[in-house]
Parts: structure tokens; C-alpha cells; sequence
């Protein structure tokens, strides 16, 4: 019988089989259900997700790991396709880092990214952020590696250096941390894909490419992105933004004209909801026990 793969197998095995492997952002369970039966064949939870969707708050280092964990363990027993973590700086020195990663195996997680930017992060995107040293950020790829508990479980170090230092100080981290353990590289906020192909080119480990809306990062086409180099794509909060504009509308609509009439087309129908949840397996499964249940 052969061996079940971990979660971290899988995302392994997503990576193999797909040039490049695109990663959708999942901000809750459903959102994970409706990716993996479209086809997707990795998804990911944001720290911003986590912290706009979950907490209402924004993305500047605000949530803890057991707030990560919360949804990391709703979406990871939901589906089988595997899960890509943004563990942020990770929560803490040496010690924290080795139990995040720790936790986040347990929890279901197939992979982590954590940064280079210092506690007091912000999104990539936006100015004025801070990194720490090489050293420093070397330290938490060694300690993320330490305490790893499945093999095959993925940690990427993602890299601000980039859009702080230039391109030679960004290849240099990433070379770093791939010696200090890492199996992946993120280069954030990336402006050209020649400087995409410098990257990859200079280093020996899978590259993501983070395709996030409103950001410093062209929409690039996945094709464009295999071609310069990148073996992930990352799109963090697509559907997200997606799904928080039609929401306002739908409130604004309900608020101004007094129902719903105008917006229905926006919305996922009542069928297809239950399609996706295997609604009508469970309804079946509850109308046989009442059956048995009579006929006692």
C-alpha cells in the first residue's frame, strides 16, 4: 500500500507537476472548496487575510500565530489541496519560529513564507517598510528549518530587500537563506521580469513571483513568469477583493433602493452553493437515518 503523502508531499508534488505552480489566495474555508474544484492545485492564506477577513484589521503586524492557526485549521480540514502559509516575520525569536512551524504542520499547512522585514511589519507593497539583517534573517531560516517535523514540509524565505537595497542585496539574502535551509525564495514587490530572470538565474531553488492587484508588481501572465524563471505564481487576495467589492454593493444596493433586486445577478445562486458544500450528500445521508429511525 503506498504511503499517504503529507501535506507537505503534496505541495511538493503540485510544484513537480506544474510549470508554473499557481497558488490562489483563500481568505476562509468555502473560498478553499470552491479553488480545489476548479482546479486549482495549491492555495494560500494570507497574513493580511487573515488580518483584514478574520479580524478586521490591517495588515501591519497585528495577529499572533494562534489567529493564523485559527483558519489555517478551517481551510486545512476542508479540502486536500495543499496550503501555503504567510507566517509573517514569525511571531518571535529562535524558539517561536521553530513552534510556528511546528504548529503549523499539525494544524495542516503544507508550506510557510516568512519575511525579512522587523516585527513591526507592513505589507510589501506599501513604503517606508524595514528589514532586518542577513544575519538576522539567516537565523530565523535556520530556526524555521529546525523545527520542521515533516521533511517534506516547504519553507520559503521570503525577501523586502528588493525594493529597499536593489537587486544584488536581494539575490544575496535569498542565496543565504536557501544555504541556511530554506527550499524556496519570494522576491516581493518585483517591478520588471528581467529582473525576475537576474533572480532566478542567480539562485538554486524554486521562485515565486507575487501577482498581487494595486501593487508595485506588473499583472504579469503566468506564461511570462515561466519564462523568466518563476516556478510559483502567487495570488494572494484575488478572489478577496473580488468577493469584498461585490458585498459593498450588494450593502449599498439593500441600504438605498430597500431590497435586493438589482444585485441578484451578482451573486452565487442557492444551487450552486449546495453544489459545492455537497449539500444534497448530506440531506440524503439525514432523510435515510429518520427512515431507519421510523421504521424501528
Amino acid at each position: 500500500m503506498a504511503q499517504q503523502l503529507t501535506a507537505g508531499g503534496r505541495f511538493r508534488k503540485a510544484l513537480a507537476e506544474n510549470n508554473p505552480l499557481q497558488i490562489v489566495g483563500t481568505t476562509n474555508a468555502y473560498h478553499a472548496l470552491m479553488a480545489e474544484r476548479v482546479g486549482h492545485q495549491a492555495i494560500y492564506l494570507s497574513g493580511g487575510g487573515v488580518a483584514n477577513h478574520s479580524y478586521g484589521l490591517p495588515d501591519l503586524g497585528m495577529t499572533t500565530m494562534n489567529d493564523v492557526l485559527e483558519d489555517v485549521r478551517r481551510i486545512s480540514s476542508a479540502v486536500e489541496t495543499p496550503l501555503l502559509v504567510d507566517i509573517d516575520t514569525g511571531w518571535g525569536g529562535a524558539f517561536n519560529i521553530s513552534r510556528t512551524v511546528k504548529e503549523m504542520i499539525k494544524a495542516g499547512a503544507g508550506a510557510i513564507h516568512m519575511e525579512d522585514q522587523v516585527a513591526q511589519k507592513r505589507c510589501g507593497h506599501r513604503p517606508n517598510k524595514e528589514i532586518v539583517s542577513l544575519e538576522e534573517m539567516v537565523d530565523r531560516v535556520k530556526a524555521a528549518a529546525d523545527g520542521r517535523t515533516d521533511d517534506d514540509f516547504f519553507i520559503i524565505a521570503r525577501t523586502d530587500a528588493f525594493q529597499m537595497e536593489g537587486l544584488n542585496a536581494a539575490v544575496e539574502r535569498a542565496q543565504a537563506c536557501i544555504e541556511a535551509g530554506a527550499d524556496g525564495i519570494f522576491a516581493e514587490a518585483v517591478h520588471t521580469l528581467d529582473d525576475y530572470k537576474a533572480f532566478s538565474s542567480a539562485i538554486d531553488a524554486p521562485l515565486l513571483a507575487n501577482i498581487t492587484e494595486f501593487g508595485a508588481t506588473p499583472l504579469f501572465n503566468k506564461e511570462e513568469l515561466a519564462a523568466a524563471g518563476c516556478e510559483m505564481v502567487l495570488y494572494p487576495l484575488s478572489a478577496f477583493r473580488a468577493a469584498n467589492k461585490a458585498a459593498l454593493a450588494v450593502y449599498e444596493n439593500i441600504l438605498s433602493k430597500g431590497d435586493q433586486k438589482d444585485v441578484v445577478d451578482l451573486m452565487q445562486t442557492r444551487m450552486e452553493l449546495y453544489d459545492f458544500l455537497n449539500y444534497h450528500d448530506f440531506e440524503q445521508k439525514l432523510d435515510a437515518l429518520f427512515a431507519e429511525g421510523k421504521n424501528k
